[in-house]
């Protein structure tokens, strides 16, 4: 076990009837405020009515952006920005899934920022200053509700960056399970992709000593994986989901992270690549690299931690290490399927004629990957495993 400090800077608001709660959460950060989000499903659902009727209630001026699309594009950073500025706003709340989170995120970070807020995505700046943000979640994917993290895309150079700082973990976050009711199985399904890879993601290191952890991480697996069927036949069963909800939140918070290496990652930013030049479904698109990464970076030197994965997730028997590592990545493949996951890169329409752009700009920064480190030919076999 590594030394390790912890601290957790947000406020979670869970459960039925919590959205008057987040009043006295934003009174004692802000009086003005930006309402985001994204394409109107928060006002199919009836959920903007309620926040627009409380805000005005309680007498907070606030002025909107809507819109913001997923994988969100820098151009709605830009413009929420500069609506903060023009109209003297000091707090941003967020309402929709981790794309609308992300995209607040970037905007509380350039509010204080003198230049364009994409030299945060390529580390031409960190963030010094940033307005405080909420967030109301209406889909469980990105476990951003309550990290300082963001991934914001760009349209014009075809890019998908990474930024992040403690600074900008939400001040609350209100987790309401009936907000995600009426998220299609595309979606749901998605979402639970993109749970299971931020647990397997942190999972992934070369040391030994993280019982603790592991046994987390393979507990919150088990439970999104047992209760997917049930969310996507059952949508608007409450419990499961309460639990895929907290899951979600659980996996990206940092208790998976504290006492070792911060985890691979290696699969995230490939995937960023596939994503910002065919702009598919993040979730989707983990679900198509993650085997193909597994499958490329197994040896017999890691097998192990593969194995005990195999074994605790999934199920497997065999006392064979590099065989129950292989066993365990066709189960989990087999599983992305049954929820209506794509596996192939075929099956959304990829072919190879942008393999080697992918990879070269996936390792822009230098090799990336803990279990193994990748540089742009290892990239391009990964990618060729996954047609």
């Amino acid at each position: 076990m590594r030394d390790f400090n912890f601290k957790f800077n947000t406020k979670i608001l869970f459960g039925k009837n919590k959205l008057e709660e987040i009043i006295p959460e934003i009174k004692m950060v802000g009086s003005r405020l930006l309402l985001a989000y994204g394409g109107g499903s928060i006002k199919s659902i009836g959920l903007y009515d309620e926040i627009v009727a409380l805000l005005n209630k309680h007498q907070i001026p606030f002025e909107e952006l809507s819109g913001i699309r997923p994988n969100p594009g820098i151009e709605s950073v830009r413009e929420g920005v500069k609506i903060c500025r023009e109209n003297n706003l000091d707090f941003v709340l967020a309402v929709g899934g981790g794309s609308v989170l992300d995209c607040c995120k970037a905007i509380a970070a350039g509010v204080h920022y003198e230049g364009d807020p994409w030299d945060f995505m390529v580390q031409k700046a960190v963030v010094k200053k940033a307005v405080p943000l909420g967030t109301i979640l209406t889909l469980a994917a990105t476990g951003s509700e309550m990290n300082g993290n963001a991934v914001i895309s760009n349209s014009e150079t075809f890019e998908k960056r990474a930024m992040g700082a403690p600074i900008l973990c939400p001040v609350f976050s209100l987790l309401n399970p009936e907000y995600t009711y009426t998220v299609n199985k595309w979606h749901t399904a998605a979402g639970i992709t993109d749970i299971i890879s931020h647990v397997l993601e942190l999972y992934f290191t070369p040391e030994k000593s993280t019982q603790v952890q592991d046994a987390m991480s393979e507990a919150l697996i088990k439970t999104t994986v047992s209760l997917s069927p049930v969310v996507l036949e059952q949508p608007e069963n409450y419990e499961a989901r309460a639990q895929i909800m907290w899951t979600s939140t659980l996996a990206l918070n940092g208790l998976l992270s504290f006492g070792k290496l911060p985890g691979d990652w290696s699969t995230h930013l490939i995937e960023h690549e596939v994503s910002a030049i065919y702009d598919i479904t993040h979730g989707a698109g983990l679900a198509i690299i993650f085997p193909a990464w597994m499958t490329y970076v197994l040896d017999e030197q890691n097998a192990w931690r593969f194995a005990k994965l195999a074994r605790n997730v999934w199920g497997i028997i065999d006392t064979d290490d590099l065989s129950a590592a292989h066993k365990g990545i066709a189960a989990m493949k087999s599983f992305f399927s049954s929820i209506g996951m794509p596996v192939s890169l075929k099956e959304v329409d990829i072919d190879d004629s942008q393999l080697g752009t992918m990879a070269e700009k996936a390792c822009r920064f230098g090799s990336i990957g803990l279990i193994k480190k990748l540089n742009k030919a290892d990239i391009v076999e990964i990618f060729k495993i996954a047609l």
